[in-house]
């Protein structure tokens, strides 16, 4: 089992009602960076560390250079949260959000549209593979 894997499990709930606190008051329809805002606020109001884009370190075959990595959120360095204000989610979505995870090895991913009229059909949880086996 990865090692962040329960912190990570554990801290989805807060996030999720932390996100469902924001859509109740600014709705659908705004761009994604006002509610990415939001949220990252209120999971500081809820005490967790929220991180918006960092260096992360490439290594490729012996080689390795420092990039910027824009994401959304990184909470307690353990959960991804990708914010989107789109029409639906797409494949490319999930498959960024877990190449982010892979290169920081951050166990658990959220992609949460706000762009629904309730916000739980707008979740997807993405795991590492294997992240939760012993």
């Amino acid at each position: 089992m990865h090692s962040l894997f329960e912190k990570a499990s554990g801290l989805t709930h807060d996030v999720i009602g932390a996100a469902i606190e924001v859509h109740k008051d600014k709705g659908p329809g705004l761009l994604e960076s006002i509610y990415e805002w939001c949220l990252t606020k209120e999971l500081e109001i809820r005490g967790h560390k929220a991180d918006n884009q960092q260096q992360v370190i490439v290594q490729w075959k012996g080689f390795q250079r420092e990039y910027p990595l824009r994401f959304d959120i990184l909470i307690e360095r353990c959960l991804f949260v990708e914010v989107k204000a789109s029409e639906s989610v797409q494949p490319i979505h999930k498959a960024q959000l877990l190449s982010y995870m892979k290169l920081l090895d951050i166990p658990i991913g959220l992609i949460i549209n706000f762009n629904v009229l309730k916000l739980t059909d707008g979740i997807s949880r993405l795991m590492l593979p294997g992240a939760n086996q012993a």
